[in-house]
């Protein structure tokens, strides 16, 4: 059966499925990235899978390939008009990973070990991308056991950061609700909108929230070329040029392909959003979850109950720098902690989280349709746009700043 590719990706598109369906009728509180890899373990630990399936499956080969693209792909997703507006969001988020990396070295390295550090504090500061740098240079460091470490803490770090940006984000929402903040005519999006608070599709309200301000008008790429295969094609360039830079340069090519995304949008190579304008993230991300999938297929359960404890261990100190960075980047710039400290924990979880998030608070504190807009509108621009930094961007840089320390 194993050895018919169609079988093999028929397999792996199921165990994705599922993950993705739990995720979304427990909205995002189980993390699909938990389903998929501790239900890959299970299906191997118990031999229904063989070890070598997806390393070895064109679909691992694809996914890897692709990496590059999908990062440059990222750095188009850069709100540029909404760091303008929501640059102290920008500012208390990016303090918290620091923060949190920083704790995480300075405490742990001298009880775990600074590959251990390391191998943990890329994925606390973001999500798949930081985890494949990270994973990606401890294979060729040699430190492939530690590549546990780096696999649970993303996937539990979500586990740890909405818990706790939901009590402080409730705290913060019923003491402007109590202090009467809400009590005139809500500004932010109208009612019947993407954004209401209500039972919208995520992606689709969050694409509105960052989209307010007005679009490019000059493309160095007119519109009618912006066809997938030259979206494509230029994707690939960047990422082709990324990887070249990497070797000339020594820094990592996630942070030339990120740079280069960024690039490519402000001078209008490439179009917001280009791999989707492409048709193909979809496909692209399936792919690089599949890569993630192929890094863990050598850990075994002695690893994994070796290595729970210091990726807990981190995952708490790392919660704390967080937590501690916002704490302080609120108070420099004024802003309430109970909203601030939210912001910055948006690196342990990211999007669909962080919009959900918002509209469960809403939802739960408001008193009326009006009072649940005025908080939707309150806290979720902050919030997506400190999720899509963090998650995007300032973790890539971070991840990729580590592994070259190993």
């Amino acid at each position: 059966m194993f050895e018919s590719p169609v079988y093999v990706v028929t397999i792996i598109l199921a165990l994705l499925a599922f993950a993705e369906f739990l995720s979304l009728i427990t909205k995002a509180w189980v993390p699909s990235l938990l389903v998929i890899m501790a239900g890959y373990l299970v299906l191997l630990w118990g031999g229904v899978l063989p070890p070598d399936l997806i390393p070895k499956s064109a679909l691992t080969t694809v996914g890897a390939v692709l990496v590059g693209a999908v990062i440059t792909h990222m750095g188009t997703l850069i709100p540029l008009q909404q760091i303008k507006t929501q640059y102290k969001a920008i500012l208390i988020a990016l303090t918290g990973i620091v923060f949190g990396a920083i704790l995480i070295l300075v405490v742990l390295s001298p009880i775990l070990g600074y590959p251990t550090a390391v191998a943990g504090t890329g994925p606390v500061t973001g999500g798949l991308i930081a985890y494949l740098i990270t994973t990606q240079k401890l294979t060729e460091a040699g430190f492939d056991s530690l590549i546990a470490v780096a696999a649970i803490v993303l996937g539990l770090q979500s586990l740890v950061g909405l818990p706790l940006a939901n009590v402080l984000l409730r705290k913060y929402a019923t003491k402007m609700r109590d202090r009467g903040d809400f009590d005139v005519p809500a500004t932010g999006m109208d009612t019947s909108g993407p954004g209401h608070a209500g039972e919208v599709d995520p992606a689709v309200a969050a694409g509105a929230v960052l989209e307010r301000a007005p679009r490019r008008s000059f493309q160095l790429v007119p519109a009618k070329y912006q066809q997938p295969s030259i979206l494509l094609f230029l994707l690939f360039v960047a990422a082709s040029l990324a990887t070249w830079l990497d070797a000339l340069t020594g820094l990592n090519y996630g942070v030339w392909a990120l740079l280069l995304g960024l690039a490519g949008r402000v001078l209008g190579i490439f179009p917001e959003k280009a791999m989707e304008k492409a048709n193909a993230f979809g496909f692209g991300l399936i792919a690089v979850i599949v890569v993630i999938m192929a890094s863990i297929s050598t850990v075994t359960f002695a690893t994994v109950k070796a290595t729970i404890g210091p990726a807990i261990l981190i995952l708490v100190v790392g919660a704390v720098g967080i937590m501690l960075g916002g704490w302080l980047a609120s108070k420099i710039f004024k802003w309430d902690p109970l909203k601030g400290m939210p912001i910055a924990l948006t690196a342990l979880f990211g999007f669909p989280g962080d919009f959900m998030l918002c509209q469960e608070v809403s939802r739960s504190v408001g008193r009326d349709e009006r009072e649940r807009t005025a908080i939707f509108d309150e806290l979720v621009t902050p919030m997506l746009v400190a999720g899509f930094t963090t998650v995007t961007t300032a973790s890539i840089v971070v991840a990729s700043i580590l592994v070259t320390t190993l």
